[in-house]
């Protein structure tokens, strides 16, 4: 019986244990994940330190403080009807009835609240021990991680949307979106990692990781969770992988890090579809005992006007998000620190650090290309 085979067998029975780490579509040296939560890495203090001012203003606080009183009251019933009802009076408040989230530069807010603190989550992406200025990045100020050991931390992402309650834990636009995905099947990631040592898989020196979109839905058990070792088929354009990017990488002691690489990704955020390129992007992840699951970070460079393309999109989900499109598309050209742009040499994009956890997947890849594999 092949290995693949025993391993399938196996993870049916429930005894997955028996194995360091699951085992994927092809025959031997191969592990799969499907990433289930995508969150920006927020540090979050018990009493808001990070926001000295507090949260930021949203779009729907600026127009109810600068809107005519009579005409406030007569499109909110006095203040008693539910905020969604203005929501294109407070979206349409640009100097022309602009909509000022698909057009954030035609009227001026109030700047954004950011955080100011120095504790935060990430990885080190520049190579530089104080953010100053390389041939790639723009000079910028760094984390450094709550125990202190990490002082290097590049994160303008964090940085931007921090004081954003959309953002924060109990916030709908992060929330809203890992569940969005989760229970429509749209933008799931799928990592295969190949070249894995077949007797010590938790020990690998040299595998490759390949990120794919998947077709199919969460596979969830009777409580809503996802079930680990299921089945899903890889996303294909005439027959090949629509996405297929790959990086270098070892295990050690069950830890999965890669190489740094730009990387194209699926994206499904509150309703609206993206496909951006995360420049110099890495990958840490913590392999269960078991092979099960595994949780890390993503880190790397995020295109501004890809951000601002699924932020600004995210229709009335912005309402409860509470932060300003205009005061946050200015922040967010402020605070980039990655790829200058050659002609203005102001950067393009924003460093960031996601907390992501992922489920032992079995990846299926298309029959022709699995065909032409065996010949």
């Amino acid at each position: 019986m092949s290995l693949r085979r025993s391993v399938l067998t196996l993870s049916i029975l429930g005894l997955c244990a028996c194995f360091a780490a699951p085992v994927a579509a092809a025959d031997g040296g191969t592990l799969g994940f499907v990433v289930r939560e995508w969150y920006i890495a927020l540090h979050e203090s018990k009493f808001m330190d990070e926001c000295p001012e507090g949260l930021t203003m949203g779009n729907d606080e600026i127009w109810w403080r600068s809107a005519p009183k009579d005409f406030r009251a007569k499109v909110t019933d006095n203040g008693l009807a539910r905020s969604s009802i203005r929501y294109y009076e407070v979206m349409d408040r640009g100097k022309n009835g602009e909509d000022v989230c698909l057009n954030p530069t035609s009227i001026v807010d109030p700047p954004l609240r950011v955080v100011e603190g120095k504790i935060g989550y990430g990885h080190n992406i520049d190579g530089t021990q104080d953010g100053h200025a390389t041939a790639k990045t723009c000079k910028h100020d760094k984390f450094q991680s709550p125990d202190g050991k990490k002082t290097d931390i590049d994160n303008q992402m964090a940085r931007l949307v921090g004081c954003s309650f959309g953002w924060r834990k109990t916030g709908m636009i992060q929330l809203n979106g890992n569940e969005v995905r989760a229970t429509s099947g749209y933008g799931m990631v799928l990592m295969e990692v190949t070249g894995v040592n077949e007797k010590d898989p938790r020990n690998s020196d040299n595998v490759t990781v390949t990120f794919y979109r998947s077709i199919d839905q969460f596979a969830m058990d009777s409580a809503g969770q996802p079930l680990p070792f299921s089945t899903y088929r890889i996303d294909t354009l005439d027959g090949k992988p629509r996405y297929s990017d790959s990086l270098k990488g070892k295990i050690t002691n069950g830890v999965l890090t890669t190489e740094r690489g730009d990387v194209r990704l699926p994206a499904y955020d509150n309703f609206n579809f993206g496909h951006p390129t995360i420049k110099d992007m890495a990958v840490t992840l913590e392999i269960a005992a078991d092979g099960s699951a595994g949780k890390g970070m993503v880190s790397g460079y995020y295109d501004v006007e890809e951000f601002w393309y699924l932020t600004a999109g995210v229709g009335q989900v912005l309402q409860t998000g509470q932060f300003s499109c205009p005061a946050m598309y200015v922040a967010a050209h402020k605070l980039a620190d990655g790829y200058p742009d050659p002609k203005t040499g102001e950067c393009t994009h924003l460093s960031v650090g996601y907390n992501v956890k992922a489920y032992a997947a079995f990846v299926q890849h298309p029959d022709k290309e699995r065909r032409q594999a065996t010949r």
